[in-house]
């Protein structure tokens, strides 16, 4: 009897799995604009409710993708389905003025994974990598601008970059952007933070407001690798997942303590090739192979 409702659990979980996937294989690509290859999952307002996830849903306003992130709206830029990324850009930042500033005030604290290693929010701000088969690192995907307003003149401190030439607020006071983060220690007295944007836009300039503007226009990364590990590695007993550089694919892996008892490497087989590169430094690797 056991045995029989067993079975038909698993009859009942393999219908609505092929109907999961035949309700899937009938959602087309949709496009909006400039971004032609929205797909699952990612999802238009406009598109059939089994489409897509609704935590990726996107708009088409005007021609213009659009995501709707906290309490601001940005337009998408590009979707990479290989690197699991998706690019927007504030829509306060014009082309091709410099003085036009972002709409929003937005920093990695505003994201989950700000706090939590494992963290449930459909976008992060970092992406777990593998470059080779010993490293499993997490990459940030964006740096902050940052905007002041000091009371009096900063000269001494080459991280300021005097915006004054192109940003003009109402508040009295002198302007000054900072290309990355900032310090307590580095926050000059009389300075307050006045505004704080991302970019992805790892050319970047901090000694030119020109280039922090570019910067600005080519907006910031955001991953869904989380989805994408979900998708794949949720049934399996799985330490971490990770996205490979080289392979450009997603791997689910174990992970152990090295043997120096220093970092998480690959279970197995990472361990076997740390331990070579010993030997091969000691220069007794033949003796290993």
């Amino acid at each position: 009897m056991v045995l029989l409702v067993m079975f038909l659990l698993f009859v009942v979980q393999q219908i609505c799995a092929t109907h999961e996937r035949e309700k899937t294989m009938d959602c087309p690509t949709s496009s909006c604009g400039k971004i032609t290859n929205i797909s699952r999952p990612f999802r238009l307002k406009r598109d059939p409710i089994h489409c897509g996830d609704s935590r990726y849903e996107l708009d088409c306003e005007n021609n213009v993708t659009v995501l709707y992130l906290f309490s601001g709206k940005y337009h998408v830029q590009a979707i990479n389905y290989h690197n699991f990324t998706i690019r927007v850009v504030d829509p306060g930042v014009e082309e091709p003025s410099c003085s036009s500033l972002p709409r929003y005030f937005l920093s990695k604290s505003n994201f989950t994974d700000a706090y939590h290693g494992h963290a449930v929010a459909p976008y992060l701000t970092s992406q777990y990598q593998i470059s080779d088969e010993l490293s499993n690192y997490e990459k940030s995907l964006w740096k902050h601008i940052i905007y002041l307003n000091c009371s009096h003149p900063v000269s001494e401190k080459n991280k300021y970059v005097n915006a004054a030439p192109c940003v003009k607020w109402q508040s009295k006071g002198h302007i000054y952007a900072i290309g990355g983060d900032i310090t307590a220690a580095e926050l000059e007295v009389g300075c307050g933070v006045k505004l704080v944007s991302p970019t992805s836009w790892w050319g970047l300039d901090e000694s030119s407001y020109t280039d922090m503007n570019r910067a600005l226009l080519y907006g910031f990364e955001m991953s869904w690798l989380q989805f994408a590990c979900d998708d794949q590695c949720q049934e399996s007993p799985y330490d971490v997942c990770s996205f490979n550089t080289s392979s450009l694919n997603l791997q689910c892996a174990l992970l152990c303590p090295d043997i120096f008892g220093i970092r998480l490497v690959r279970c197995g087989k990472g361990i076997q090739i740390q331990l070579k590169l010993i030997f091969l430094i000691t220069g007794n690797l033949i003796y290993l192979l």
